[in-house]
């Protein structure tokens, strides 16, 4: 399975290569009909011709001899682009510019481009792509609009805006593009490489959220005091210096061991001050590499990153300051900080076995803490054992991911209409896979463990 998947974006990816495209072959058998069709038969003996038929014949002629000019000089023009933009970028080495937003209110990514230089052909069209993580390709996306300069009657180049709509909530990887120049039909597709590089990423989206409250567990700064005493172990209020009548069992050797000063460990306290929420999210998981890998899997985790982020984005709207601590290590950019390095991060995250749920997560500071399905539920009653009732847990049930009315699933693919993205194409094969049924039974374990816990637990 996985070597024919691997096949077929092969052939994709080398297909573009080819200047031909389908419309070429359709319109061909087309006009070969128009002909046959135009072309005067020869008369019979004793058939009655009659006096309009040579004049529907002309016109008919006439017509198609026009859009046949249309077509070819169309194409012309094409071919004429495509080698000006070839001089072009060969004597200036101009290549596709492009810059991805984020779009707000729909999913996936708004991207600018720009061909600098370039003209569109006679009714024609002008494309581009982008090539990313190992021969795969995004749609091709329309440059379609003049671009010019500020007070300036010259173009500037070609541009476009386009929304793409990626698979996964991850970072890409860029490593080429391409532009195509396509006539009005379509019949030819004349390729020019892009050597352009970068990284984009595509966010997560939030969903709806029961939230529940989630105060902090440690105090760092005395900067914003809470209406309620709670219990607090900050390093810093850990040990003092030594006075008179201090009990001299609760001397720290180690450190006067290191130091020379005499400091006193002192006891848990109630204070009237905290700094910080501690939000954890575990992306470990005990299953096969296999399962980890597979399209399911990658469904699975897109769905719960978006409600991982949906948890953090409406934490940071109380008063409380929330740290992410990642699970993984992980690559980001040092200028980023706050709510847009917490996104990169969960976007970048992935299904891990490198660090388990027991010694991620620390009951004594963590506020909130989301689980998943892939968490081994073995592991997720040993640490709820150790969490109180202030720990939220937040719980993501990935089978939900997956959740339709599946006879209308199958309905629709009987009827040959064609699934809008990989999630409606794998729903139907979902019933059926062996992995659905290792989840349910995890999820029966992990929700057995949360009911007998003291937690608070909030389902997204």
């Amino acid at each position: 399975m996985i070597q024919w998947k691997n096949l077929r974006t092969r052939l994709r990816y080398y297909g573009q290569y080819f200047p031909l495209t389908l419309n070429a072959f359709v319109v061909a058998i087309a006009l070969w009909l128009c002909f046959k069709i135009v072309k005067p038969a020869e008369p019979v003996k004793g058939e009655d011709i009659s006096s309009f038929k040579p004049l529907i014949l002309l016109m008919g002629k006439t017509a198609l001899w026009f859009v046949v000019a249309l077509i070819g000089f169309s194409v012309l023009t094409t071919f004429l682009c495509w080698l000006h933009y070839l001089w072009l970028r060969r004597r200036h080495r101009y290549q596709l510019e492009f810059e991805f937003r984020p779009a707000e209110k729909n999913k996936g990514l708004w991207i600018e481009t720009l061909l600098r230089k370039a003209r569109r052909p006679f009714l024609g069209f002008i494309k581009g792509r982008l090539f990313y993580d190992d021969r795969h390709m995004t749609d091709k996306f329309p440059l379609a609009s003049n671009k010019r300069k500020a007070q300036q009657f010259w173009r500037e180049g070609v541009a476009g805006k386009s929304r793409i709509l990626l698979p996964d909530i991850k970072e890409y990887a860029i490593n080429g593009g391409a532009v195509y120049f396509e006539d009005m039909l379509q019949l030819f597709s004349l390729p020019v490489i892009q050597k352009v590089k970068g990284h984009f990423y595509q966010a997560p989206d939030q969903v709806q959220l029961h939230e529940k409250e989630a105060l902090p567990r440690k105090t760092e700064q005395t900067d914003t005091r809470i209406d309620q005493l709670r219990k607090v172990e900050g390093e810093y209020l850990n040990y003092k210096g030594f006075e008179g009548g201090d009990d001299v069992r609760r001397i720290v050797w180690k450190v006067y061991a290191k130091s020379r000063e005499l400091v006193v460990r002192v006891p848990e306290i109630f204070d009237p001050y905290a700094s910080h929420v501690y939000f954890y999210a575990s992306f470990h998981t005990s299953i096969r590499s296999g399962q980890r890998h597979n399209d399911f899997a990658a469904e699975m985790l897109n769905y719960y990153k978006e409600r991982v982020w949906t948890a953090y984005e409406t934490l940071t709207g109380r008063e409380w300051e929330v740290r992410f601590i990642p699970d993984q290590q992980l690559q980001v950019p040092e200028q980023l900080n706050g709510a847009a390095f917490v996104q990169r991060v969960i976007s970048n995250s992935a299904w891990h076995r490198d660090r388990e749920l027991t010694g991620y997560f620390e009951p004594r500071y963590g506020s909130v803490l989301c689980i998943s399905s892939f968490n081994d539920p073995a592991e997720v009653a040993q640490l709820l054992d150790q969490c109180s009732a202030e720990t939220v847990v937040y719980y993501v049930k990935l089978s939900d991911t997956f959740r339709t009315f599946l006879p209308w699933t199958w309905l629709k693919r009987l009827f040959l209409l064609t699934p809008e993205d990989r999630l409606k194409r794998i729903r139907g094969r979902w019933l059926l896979s062996p992995l659905r049924v290792q989840l349910i039974r995890r999820e029966k374990e992990i929700e057995r463990a949360l009911q007998n816990s003291n937690v608070t637990v909030g389902n997204i």
